[in-house]
């Protein structure tokens, strides 16, 4: 779960190509491919910027507070793509690990 205090970052590995519904977010080491369906996601994770608390950055994106669990989740799931990374002490993305 991602916390509203958490200091969050884009993955330098990770490339956003604005579409019509979103964006298409490309990892270039993982080589993932992920759409972000909703442009409100898409100007949340462009705005991380490993300074600002994420309440700070839904805040200055407008973002309703009723609907930041929903981009919370979201931005989980980022993170376990490994597109978004935590610089938080203490907190590591929450990737999933890997079976090879």
């Amino acid at each position: 779960m991602v916390e509203l205090t958490e200091i969050l970052q884009l993955s330098p590995s990770v490339a956003l190509r604005p579409e019509p519904f979103g964006a298409l977010a490309y990892h270039f080491g993982n080589r993932r491919l992920t759409f972000l369906k909703r442009p409100e996601l898409v100007q949340v994770v462009s705005s991380l910027n490993g300074t600002d608390p994420l309440k700070d950055v839904l805040q200055k994106c407008q973002i309703p507070e009723p609907k930041w669990d929903v981009f919370t989740k979201a931005i989980a799931s980022l993170m376990k793509a490994d597109m978004i990374h935590s610089l938080s002490p203490g907190k590591t993305s929450q990737k999933e690990p890997h079976n090879d």
